[in-house]
C-alpha cells in the first residue's frame, strides 16, 4: 500500500501517527494511506517556511520568476502523468484533468510577470524637496487549503503568485486526492525552488486549525463549501490574518425564449455534467423563461440519456465517478429529497451500472423539471450531476430569483438580445457572469470570485487581486535637507 507523507523543506517526511485512506473512485479500491499531520508537525513546517522567507524574499523578482518559468516547462513535460494522478484519485476524465492543469498553468504564466506586477508608484517633488513612493513587499508565510474537485488547478491559483511575490507557502491539499500536489512539489524542487519555500502538509481539521491560528501564518487562501469557508474566514480573521475564502455555489443559467436552443443545450450539457457536476462553477439550475422549457426538455432528454459514464482513464468518456462513497450517498439523498418534495425526476441517474466497476462511485446524469424555489434541491448546493429546471414567466422573475439566492458565484444568460444581456450583466448580483458562455471562469490576468455567501473576504483569487492579497503596500516619504531642521512644527504637516 502506497504511503503519502508530507513534503517539507524540499523532501518527504516520515509518516504521521494518524492516516486517512485514499481510494480510486472508479473501482472503490483503496490505493494509498495519507498521513494526517499533528499540530506539532504543522508548526515545524511553519518554522522552516519562516526561516526560508528570510532569504527567498531577498531574491530578485526576476530570478523568482525564472524558477516559475522552469516549473511551467516541467509541468508541461509531465502533463500526462499529472492528469493520470488526478483521474486516479478524483475520477474526472483525462481530458478534463488536462484542462484543469492548463487553467492552473495560466496562473503560473501570469505570475512569471511578477517583476512588472510588483512595481510600485513614485511621485517626485510631492512637496518642496520631498519625494514619495510606494512599494509592494511580501507578507511572510502564507497557506492554502484546497478542495478535492480541482487538486491541481486551485493550488496553482494560489502558490505561484504567492511565491513569485516573495512569500513562502504551506499547501494543505484535500486528503482525498493529494498525489498530484505532491508531484507539483517535486517539480518545484526540480525547477530550482529553494528548500522551505513550498511545503505540503497533508491533514484534517487539526492541521487546518493550526494554520488558522499560528501567529507566523500571515494569510489563508481557501476553496471549499460555504460552512467551512465561513469557519475559515471567522477563525483566521480573529487571529489577525488576511483571508480569501471561496465557498459554495448554485449557478443559474437564464434561458431566454430567443436563445439558440441547440447552442444552449450543448453548453449546458458540459456545464452541468462535466466532472460529474463537481465544480463550483457548474450550472445546476436552468431558469426557463416562458415557453422555452418544453423545447429545452425535449432537447436535453436524449443527450443526458446518451452520456458516456465510466472510468475516467478510459477513452471517450463524458463523465467519471463521484469522489467518494460518502459523497455519492449524499447526492443520492438530494435526489430522493427532490422527488419527495414534488419535483418531476425525468431522468434518474441512480439506475446506472458501469460494467466491471460495480464498486465504483458512479451516478448517471439526473434531470429534474418543475422545480420550485422552496425545494431543497433548488436552495442547496448538490455538487453532483443533477440539473434542475425552474419554469418562470419572464426575465424579471428569473433575475429576481438569481439575486435572491444565498449564493452568488457564477451565472449565465443565453439570449440573442443585446439589450437583455446588457441589462443582465449590470443588474445581476453575482460575481462572475457569462453571456452565451456557460462557465464564465475568468482568465488568470483577471480575478476569480463570487458574491454573497460564495466568498468571504474582500479580494478575489489570482489575477490583480491575487497580487494584492499576497503583498503589503508600504508608502515612503523622503526629504534630504541641506541642513538640520532647527524649528519644531506642531501643526499637521502639509506639502507645499
Amino acid at each position: 500500500m502506497q504511503q503519502i507523507n508530507h513534503y517539507i523543506n524540499g523532501s518527504y517526511t516520515h509518516a504521521s501517527k494518524r492516516v486517512s485512506l485514499v481510494f480510486d473512485p472508479a473501482t472503490g479500491e483503496q490505493k494509498a494511506n495519507v498521513s494526517l499531520a499533528s499540530a506539532a508537525e504543522v508548526i515545524d513546517a511553519i518554522e522552516l517556511a519562516k526561516k526560508a522567507h528570510v532569504s527567498w524574499s531577498q531574491i530578485s523578482p526576476l530570478n523568482r520568476s525564472r524558477v516559475l518559468f522552469k516549473f511551467k516547462a516541467l509541468v508541461e513535460q509531465n502533463m500526462d502523468e499529472l492528469a493520470k494522478l488526478i483521474t486516479g484519485e478524483h475520477g474526472k476524465v483525462l481530458d478534463d484533468a488536462k484542462g484543469e492543469i492548463i487553467r492552473g498553468l495560466e496562473v503560473v504564466e501570469f505570475a512569471c510577470g511578477i517583476p512588472h506586477l510588483l512595481k510600485g508608484e513614485h511621485t517626485e517633488q510631492v512637496g518642496g524637496g520631498v519625494d514619495a513612493w510606494c512599494v509592494n513587499q511580501s507578507l511572510g508565510v502564507v497557506a492554502g487549503i484546497a478542495p478535492f474537485n480541482f487538486p491541481v488547478m486551485v493550488p496553482m491559483w494560489m502558490f505561484p503568485i504567492a511565491i513569485a511575490a516573495g512569500n513562502t507557502f504551506i499547501m494543505k491539499p484535500s486528503e482525498k486526492d493529494p498525489s498530484s500536489v505532491m508531484r507539483l512539489a517535486e517539480l518545484l524542487t526540480e525547477a530550482g525552488l529553494p528548500e522551505g519555500v513550498f511545503n505540503v502538509i497533508n491533514g484534517d481539521k487539526e492541521a487546518v486549525d493550526t494554520l488558522l491560528t499560528h501567529k507566523d501564518v500571515q494569510a489563508i487562501s481557501f476553496v471549499g463549501s460555504t460552512p467551512i469557508a465561513e469557519y475559515i474566514y471567522e477563525t483566521a480573521s480573529k487571529h489577525g490574518k488576511r483571508v480569501q475564502a471561496l465557498g459554495g455555489a448554485k449557478n443559474h443559467m437564464l434561458l431566454m425564449p430567443d436563445a439558440d436552443i441547440d447552442q444552449a443545450v450543448s453548453a449546458l450539457m458540459g456545464a452541468a455534467f462535466g466532472s460529474a457536476g463537481e465544480r463550483c462553477m457548474a450550472i445546476s439550475v436552468v431558469l426557463a423563461v416562458g415557453g422555452s422549457g418544453d423545447l429545452l426538455v425535449e432537447k436535453l432528454l436524449p443527450q443526458i440519456q446518451s452520456l458516456r459514464v465510466g472510468n475516467g482513464l478510459f477513452t471517450d468518456m463524458d463523465m467519471g465517478p463521484l469522489i467518494s462513497a460518502q459523497h455519492l450517498e449524499k447526492v443520492r439523498g438530494y435526489i430522493e429529497k427532490g422527488v419527495t418534495e414534488g419535483a418531476d425526476l425525468l431522468i434518474d441517474g441512480r439506475q446506472l451500472s458501469v460494467e466491471d466497476h460495480q464498486q465504483g462511485y458512479f451516478l448517471g446524469g439526473c434531470l429534474f423539471d418543475n422545480v420550485t424555489p422552496e425545494m431543497t434541491i433548488y436552495k442547496e448546493e448538490i455538487f453532483g450531476p443533477v440539473l434542475a429546471i425552474v419554469r418562470v414567466n419572464d426575465y424579471t422573475e428569473a433575475l429576481n430569483l438569481i439575486n435572491d439566492h444565498q449564493f452568488g458565484n457564477g451565472t449565465a444568460i443565453f439570449t440573442q438580445s443585446g439589450e437583455a444581456a446588457r441589462h443582465f450583466c449590470h443588474h445581476v448580483q453575482v460575481g462572475m457572469v457569462g453571456v452565451n458562455v456557460p462557465i464564465p471562469v475568468p482568465m488568470a490576468f483577471h480575478s476569480f470570485g463570487g458574491w454573497k455567501r460564495s466568498l468571504f473576504g474582500p479580494l478575489h483569487m489570482h489575477g490583480p487581486d491575487g497580487v494584492r492579497f499576497y503583498t503589503k503596500r508600504k508608502a515612503i516619504t523622503a526629504r534630504w535637507p541641506k541642513s538640520n531642521q532647527t524649528k519644531a512644527e506642531f501643526v499637521m504637516p502639509t506639502m507645499t
